[in-house]
């Protein structure tokens, strides 16, 4: 089982509110993947709005993202993605 960890910074000048959250729900679910993301020492899973609006990660946050599972390069080459979007589209 592959398993990778990254640090990748909240670009969104609103943070990871309800919307981005729910987006990255959406990606964690197309993979078969374990995702976990962290700042400092607290730690959500990656498929729990909630638990990703409990962060707290406003503009400039940084999150570490662990994910573990077969496809977990691919599914971190979108998280990237993901985290390197324009703020605009994900302002709303």
């Amino acid at each position: 089982m592959d398993k990778i960890e990254k640090e990748l910074t909240v670009a969104n000048k609103k943070g990871m509110h309800a919307r981005p959250a729910a987006l990255f729900v959406g990606l964690v679910e197309k993979y078969d993947v374990t995702v976990t993301l962290a700042k400092g020492d607290e730690a959500v899973n990656g498929k729990s709005i909630m638990g990703i609006l409990m962060l707290g990660a406003v503009a400039g946050t940084v999150l570490k993202i662990t994910i573990e599972g077969a496809r977990a390069a691919e599914a971190m080459a979108e998280f990237e993605k993901f985290f390197n979007k324009q703020e605009e589209e994900l302002v709303s």
